[in-house]
């Protein structure tokens, strides 16, 4: 499980529906920007990381399952 990974499955998912990353966020109910490559470091330089919570969100909107998500960071 990688930093660039997890993020990557986002982008991979967002890209399979037809949505822009914003979209992705929006309709797993979160805001629109939570998935914005801004927000994926700190202005430290640190990796922010998507919550479990968050990640179990898009496993649902996408109707896929946990070990596709796993299968999508492993691709990255």
């Amino acid at each position: 499980m990688t930093h660039d990974g997890t993020w990557g499955a986002l982008d991979k998912i967002a890209e399979r529906l037809g949505l822009s990353v914003s979209g992705l966020a929006k309709g797993c109910g979160l805001d629109a920007t939570a998935f914005n490559k801004s927000k994926r470091w700190t202005r430290y330089g640190k990796p922010r990381w998507p919550s479990t919570g968050t990640v179990a969100k898009v496993i649902e909107f996408a109707h896929i399952t946990p070990e596709e998500f796993i299968q999508l960071m492993r691709e990255v």
